[in-house]
C-alpha cells in the first residue's frame, strides 16, 4: 500500500522532541461524568504533545468513548476542563469543531451519496467553497485509494473502503487535531494493516492523534504514549515498553500433553519464577514470570522431567501489552475484543 500519501503536511512521528516546547494538543484535567449514578469518568488528566500519538486502551465500559466524546464537545463533563488545539472546549464548543477532526467505531458517511459527493458535502459544511470542496474530494479519494470507486454509493463499498472514507472526511479542513475511536474494528487483518498505513502516514505529517482502540498490537505500532483506563481512572501510562517493564521480565510458557499434570507442572515450577504461575486449562498452557533466561528454562526443563510431566511446547518470551492489559485489568484483551460497546 506504498502508494497511499493523504495529502498533508508532512513530519516523522516517532521523532527525539514532539511537540518542539510548543503547548500541547490535547489537555485534559480532573474529567468527571457520571450516568444515573454510574461513574463513567472519574477525575482523568490527559496531556497530548503535538504532533504525537496517544492511545486509551481499556476494557469496555472503562471510559474510553467517554472521554473521546467530551474532548470533541459532543458531551459535557460533569466537572473537570479541557484545551484542545489550544481552545477551551466548554467555553467555545463551536471554535474547538473547527479545529478537529473524529473518525468513529462506525463509519458516519452517508451510503446514497458517492464517496466524491461525501467529501464535497463536508468541505462545503466547513465553508470551503464550491472550489476548494471539489479539490480536496479529489486529493483526499487519491491519497486513500478511493478514485475508482469515487462516483460509485458508498453503500457499495467495503468495509475497509468506507471507514477510509470515514477516515478521509475527518481530514477535508485539514485539523490539526483528529480523534479516532475505534478505527480498525470490525476490519480483517488485510484492511487494518491498510489503516494502519493511512494513520502512519497520517500522523507523519504532524497532525495530532488520540486513538480509542481494543486491539493491543495497534497501540504498540502506532501510539507514542499509551493511556490504560478501567472504571473512569488512568491506572498506568507510559510507552508501550515502559508499560511492559511495569509486569517485568520474561516469560517461561508451555503446555503440557496431558491436561491432569497441569497443577502439577505449575506447583513444581513455582519456586522459579517471580510470581506465581497462571494456568490456562483450556489451552493446558502455563504462563509464568522468570527471571535467569535460558539458565532457568534448562532447569524447568529438568525439573518436569524428573516428574515425568510431557510437553507440547515450551519457551521463553518477552512480555507484550496483552500481558500489561491482563496485569492490570485482571483480564485478557482477546475478552474486551469481542464485543464493542457504545459510550466504552
Amino acid at each position: 500500500m506504498s502508494e497511499v500519501t493523504p495529502r498533508v503536511a508532512c513530519m516523522s512521528h516517532h521523532q527525539s522532541d514532539p511537540g518542539g516546547g510548543a503547548a500541547p494538543a490535547i489537555v485534559a484535567r480532573g474529567l468527571v461524568k457520571r450516568y444515573k449514578g454510574v461513574t463513567a469518568l472519574a477525575g482523568i488528566d490527559l496531556t497530548v504533545p503535538q504532533g504525537t500519538v496517544l492511545a486509551l486502551l481499556g476494557p469496555n465500559g472503562a471510559g474510553k468513548t467517554t472521554a473521546v466524546r467530551i474532548l470533541t464537545t459532543l458531551l459535557r463533563p460533569d466537572a473537570g476542563s479541557a484545551r484542545v488545539a489550544g481552545v477551551d472546549v466548554l467555553h467555545e464548543p463551536r471554535a474547538v469543531r473547527r479545529r478537529i477532526g473524529l473518525s468513529g467505531q462506525y463509519a458516519a458517511v452517508d451510503e446514497y451519496l458517492t464517496g466524491y459527493e461525501n467529501l464535497e458535502m463536508v468541505g462545503r459544511l466547513y465553508h470551503l467553497g464550491r472550489k476548494r470542496s471539489r479539490e480536496r474530494a479529489r486529493e483526499l479519494l487519491a491519497g486513500f485509494r478511493l478514485e475508482e470507486a469515487a462516483d460509485r454509493p458508498s453503500r457499495t463499498y467495503s468495509g475497509g473502503m468506507r471507514r477510509r472514507l470515514d477516515l478521509a472526511a475527518a481530514l477535508v479542513a485539514n485539523p490539526p487535531v483528529i480523534f479516532l475511536d475505534e478505527p480498525t474494528t470490525g476490519l480483517d487483518p488485510r484492511g487494518r494493516a491498510d489503516m494502519w498505513e493511512v494513520i502512519q502516514t497520517l500522523v507523519a505529517g504532524g497532525t495530532t492523534l488520540l486513538l480509542t482502540t481494543q486491539y493491543l498490537e495497534e497501540a504498540d505500532v502506532l501510539a507514542d504514549d499509551i493511556v490504560v483506563i478501567d472504571h473512569g481512572e488512568v491506572i498506568a501510562q507510559g510507552t508501550a515498553d515502559e508499560l511492559k517493564l511495569q509486569v517485568g521480565g520474561e516469560r517461561l510458557e508451555l503446555t503440557v500433553s496431558e491436561l491432569g499434570t497441569l497443577e502439577r507442572a505449575g506447583r513444581v515450577l513455582e519456586p522459579l519464577g517471580v510470581g506465581r504461575p497462571t494456568l490456562d486449562e483450556g489451552r493446558r498452557s502455563l504462563l509464568m514470570p522468570v527471571t535467569g533466561g535460558a539458565r532457568t528454562l534448562t532447569e524447568a526443563l529438568r525439573v518436569l522431567d524428573a516428574e515425568g510431566i510431557a510437553l507440547d511446547d515450551v519457551g521463553l518470551r518477552r512480555p507484550t501489552l496483552d500481558d500489561v492489559f491482563l496485569t492490570l485489568t485482571g483480564r485478557p484483551a482477546e475478552d474486551d475484543a469481542a464485543t464493542t460497546e457504545v459510550g466504552a
